[in-house]
């Protein structure tokens, strides 16, 4: 009995470590994506260059604002595929922009989506510096 006990005083720390890390997966915040890129771009992103670049179409049939929508305070959806999306302004969504892997990945999809190309570190300083100039 006393080892049955162990094993499953075990089993339920692990369970509890695991969840404890899935909820403190957050690696990141935007202030330090905004500190990170402006570092990359050499110059601190811009509000208002940010905002105008998000609003425009880059070339393609999209810009930003195409699914995110001006400002983005509020959910979008997805220009294609009609999918919800949460609102990208990190005061009105605080888990947006808290995840490397995540960050990276859509702002590469979407830069590519927009763009056809990645994102700058300018541009992406740029965007966020926007981003978190929309307040509540």
């Amino acid at each position: 009995m006393l080892n049955f006990l162990r094993k499953s005083m075990s089993l339920l720390l692990a369970c509890a470590a695991f969840l404890g890390a899935q909820a403190l997966a957050a690696d990141t915040s935007p202030a330090q994506q905004l500190s990170q890129w402006s570092a990359a771009a050499g110059k601190p992103g811009s509000a208002a260059q940010g905002q105008a670049f998000f609003n425009s179409k880059q070339g393609g049939q999209w810009s930003c604002a195409s699914c995110h929508g001006t400002p983005p305070t509020a959910d979008g959806k997805h220009a294609s595929t009609g999918k919800a999306i949460k609102p990208l302004a990190p005061a009105f969504n605080p888990q947006v922009f808290t995840d490397s892997a995540r960050v990276d990945k859509w702002f590469r999809r979407n830069c590519k989506d927009v763009l056809s190309r990645e994102c700058s570190a300018a541009e992406k300083a740029d965007v966020m510096a926007y981003l978190l100039s929309l307040k509540l």
